[in-house]
């Protein structure tokens, strides 16, 4: 049984009146098992109101409304759903919140179809020569000399220590839009690469030496321990100085700042600028965002919710008081496809909201806004431009 407390947040979120701390108690409910069908089951009676609202088929709607609620009385026969309809009257605020109701009450709405581009993940080696890395494949990473230094098992490659080397060589993983991938580094470092991302890195890590990263875009990195060797990340102006930790760094290049979320260990952020001076190394604790500004190059700090910037990760995005442009850029980068927003007063206006990237075409993500919030759009030579 849903308790009050959540029932409450649940009726301020639809009413759009939940503050940040709220949200990110209902975010956390509802990866509970169980939890984020109660919640659907609410979001759809509000969502189907709203679109009776502006749709003549109100009795088409209640049916299939009826029948959807059945089928999850049968998962969830021990929740009343008579507790739902008293807050009949309240406004939804829904996008996105799983591919199970969105095939239930949208795929009746028509939409032209959107084919988002298929770009290849790709290995730039060290005499400067690019391979093709396919999800699926189990090719080898080869040397200028021939040896395997690595191996691809699927969407990972995986690279072995060599301590024979004594000069670094360095391989670029980059990521398209649209694609995820991941690497072990030759040290047991494990990075997961984001959509639209690239990371430089050595082949092999030499001994009593750095061990030094380049990264465009976003990761998640799992770093080995190693008190001899310090990890260090370049994020263009930014270095990240690791002592044995799990965090996420975001370093997309039209991003005002480069954020970094710690969620185990330590890390410390540095101004290149002041490199020489280690005193203005500022540390982060777990649960802690570091924020980069690009242009004076100041750092803040502040407490948050580290799943909301890790959600990537598990293929969903989650968005707390975010602008319209931003939300444009990050399904831009998801789904690979191209968006023109010619209305520039929605550009600047916040939204809360989760989308679940893998269960969840871009038309369906269209179609919420559509209805729910009145944005119009219109397909041309596949690229969506919203007035």
């Amino acid at each position: 049984m849903i308790n009050r407390e959540i029932e409450n947040i649940i009726t301020k979120y639809l009413f759009q009146s939940a503050n940040s701390e709220e949200l990110d108690r209902l975010n956390i409910w509802i990866q509970y098992p169980g939890n984020e069908l109660i919640f659907k089951d609410y979001v759809k009676t509000h969502f189907a109101i709203t679109l009776s609202m502006n749709d003549p088929e109100i009795e088409q709607i209640r049916k299939k409304l009826r029948k959807e609620i059945q089928k999850d009385k049968d998962i969830l026969n021990k929740f009343k759903l008579k507790s739902i309809f008293k807050y009949a009257a309240i406004a939804v605020f829904f996008l996105g919140v799983g591919y199970y109701f969105q095939h239930a009450l949208v795929e009746t709405i028509p939409v032209n179809k959107i084919t988002p581009n298929v770009d290849a993940i790709t290995l730039e080696l060290g005499d400067g020569g690019i391979e093709v890395i396919s999800e699926d494949g189990n090719s080898k990473v080869l040397n200028s000399e021939g040896d395997i230094i690595g191996l691809q098992q699927g969407e990972k490659l995986v690279y072995e220590e060599n301590t024979t080397e004594r000069e670094i060589s360095y391989n670029t993983l980059s990521v398209p839009r649209g694609k995820q991938f991941s690497i072990k580094l030759s040290d047991g470092t494990q990075v997961y690469l984001n959509a639209e991302s690239s990371i430089k890195y050595p082949t092999t890590f030499l001994p009593k030496e750095q061990r030094k990263v380049f990264l465009t875009g976003e990761a998640f990195f799992e770093v080995a321990h190693d008190s001899n060797r310090p990890f260090i990340i370049n994020a263009q102006q930014l270095e990240v100085m690791v002592y044995g930790t799990t965090f996420n760094v975001a370093n997309y290049p039209e991003d005002e700042s480069t954020e970094v979320v710690l969620l185990k260990g330590s890390v410390s952020l540095l101004d290149k600028s002041k490199h020489a001076d280690s005193k203005d190394e500022i540390f982060l604790e777990p649960g802690f965002k570091g924020s980069f500004k690009k242009e004076d190059g100041s750092i803040i700090k502040e407490k948050v919710n580290t799943s909301i910037y890790t959600s990537w990760k598990n293929g969903n995005l989650v968005f707390r008081e975010l602008s319209f442009e931003k939300i444009i850029q990050k399904l831009e980068r998801h789904y690979n496809v191209n968006i023109i927003n010619n209305n520039k007063k929605l550009a600047n206006e916040s939204f809360n909201a989760t989308i679940e990237t893998q269960h969840e075409t871009i038309e369906q993500v269209l179609n919420y806004f559509n209805k729910v919030y009145q944005i119009e759009y219109i397909i041309v030579e596949n690229k969506i431009i919203i007035n």
